[in-house]
């Protein structure tokens, strides 16, 4: 009983799995990992179109009066470039791994999710935010972190 019991929580996560009993369904998986595949590829395209978008901020920002000297604002505008930059490669790392092992990876998609949410709190003017607005974001915040340390108490993790 056991066995059945591990056959059936594999086949449950492993649900674009290579071999169905069931001819059509084991062609549409095959349709859809190649979908995913060329998302894999698009994303490393997003990827290198926004590290060459760093390298446009940096370089405008620097080449400004003053001349290889950056302003507050400057900084934030720099790090949300960065940190976009970050944001993609881990969506990136999140497809390869569910096209390796056809598995959402959970903490990874927290953290993800975390990772964009800073890059927005990091990026924030708050001179121009409604108080309901950053509570918001800070309810976010705090659910998240939440999650992921409620995700990292489980075995295996």
């Amino acid at each position: 009983m056991d066995r059945a019991k591990s056959t059936h929580s594999a086949d449950h996560d492993n649900h674009l799995g290579e071999r169905v009993d069931d001819p059509l369904i084991d062609r549409l998986h095959w349709v859809i990992r190649q979908a995913i595949r060329v998302l894999a590829v698009l994303m490393v395209a997003v990827i290198l179109w926004t590290v060459a978008d760093v390298v446009l901020v940096l370089y405008e920002k620097l080449s400004t009066p003053p001349f290889l000297l950056l302003d507050l604002n400057d900084i934030f505008v720099v790090f949300a470039a960065f940190l976009a930059v970050l944001i993609a490669i881990e969506i990136f790392v999140n497809i390869t791994l569910y096209l390796r092992d056809d598995v959402i990876h959970v903490k990874l998609v927290i953290a993800t999710a975390l990772m964009a949410i800073a890059r927005k709190v990091i990026v924030l003017d708050l001179s121009t935010l409604e108080p309901m607005y950053l509570f918001a974001i800070g309810v976010i915040v705090l659910a998240l972190g939440v999650t992921y340390w409620m995700v990292s108490l489980r075995p295996g993790n």
